[in-house]
């Protein structure tokens, strides 16, 4: 059976850095007394994915604002049979499509997609959640980076990005994903939603929108609203409550300022007395995608590298 990975491609994906997060995991999730995950910025969900197939979780709680996000996954994990006729069907339709016409499909899959949001019942799962879920693949696939942003109507206007060959239909991952959300709870939800689903056998995994290190690199819009300090502050407080309180193992990644700016110790005073380490990743600093390069960032932790405790 082939393991799961990422279906979407999403901004600040961690397929990258996985092999680096595998040396700060605690050692109770190697032991295997870990058994619950529980992710609250789930985006393309590739750590899950990767500790689902190495590590023994019994059961995982995973959360994101994004609605649609969040119904894709439902999707995949209850009627994933369906929605890969549908994304076949895409994926036929594109190819056939001459390089020229492709602009035009996409822009009609968008515009449907847009209008389409105003007709959905988010809270129940419909047989037009299926064909949504396909479009949001669809769209994922050919715009522009794989960036999934909302403009202040909540419509998603990113655009095309003039790909020659797109994955669209990927049956193998898709069932492998599937088989890997089954004993999973997927909600739409603030992070803080997940206080109920931690206890001290949990490892919890924060991924919320960077910290801009510069005027250009923020991107923390794709849920159609910003994650400002302020609210980094309260993540911050909420990180040590379930430290205190539930006694879990927590993780969670951030930019790291002082690539930018060594005097800025935002995250130093956030993270008072917890173990802050720096992974380094290939991301663009800017606007600009061809200005690329390695760049650290932060992977905050409340165990050491390798916790006993």
């Amino acid at each position: 059976m082939q393991k799961a990975k990422p279906f979407i491609k999403w901004v600040g994906g961690k397929g990258q850095l996985l092999e680096q997060f595998e040396r700060y995991y605690p050692n109770e999730l190697k032991k295997g007394t870990i058994k619950n995950y529980v992710e609250p910025f789930l985006g393309g969900g590739a750590l899950y994915f990767s500790i689902l197939g190495k590590y023994k979780i019994q059961n995982a709680y995973l959360s994101d604002l994004n609605r649609d996000l969040i119904l894709v996954y439902n999707v995949i994990q209850n009627k994933h049979d369906i929605l890969l006729d549908f994304l076949e069907q895409y994926q036929k339709q594109y190819d056939e499509t001459a390089a020229d016409k492709r602009y035009d499909l996409f822009l009609a899959v968008r515009k449907s997609f847009n209008e389409q949001r105003l007709e959905i019942n988010y809270k129940k799962l419909s047989d037009n959640w299926i064909s949504r879920a396909a479009q949001f693949i669809f769209l994922n696939k050919t715009c522009f980076n794989g960036l999934f942003r909302l403009n202040s109507k909540g419509e998603f206007n990113v655009p095309f990005g003039k790909y020659k060959n797109a994955a669209i239909f990927d049956p193998d991952n898709i069932i492998a994903v599937s088989v890997a959300l089954q004993n999973a709870e997927i909600v739409q939800a603030t992070y803080s939603d997940c206080y109920t689903n931690v206890n001290n056998k949990t490892l919890v995994y924060f991924d919320p929108p960077y910290r801009p290190i510069t005027q250009t690199s923020s991107f923390t819009t794709y849920t159609g609203s910003e994650f400002t300090d302020k609210q980094q502050i309260e993540l911050a407080q909420f990180f040590q409550r379930l430290d205190k309180e539930k006694k879990a193992k927590l993780m969670l990644s951030n930019s790291d300022p002082t690539e930018i700016n060594p005097h800025d110790t935002f995250f130093e005073k956030a993270y008072q007395g917890y173990s802050i380490n720096k992974v380094a990743a290939n991301r663009a600093i800017n606007c600009n995608g061809t200005r690329r390069g390695k760049i650290s960032e932060l992977l905050i932790t409340n165990y050491g590298g390798n916790s006993e405790s």
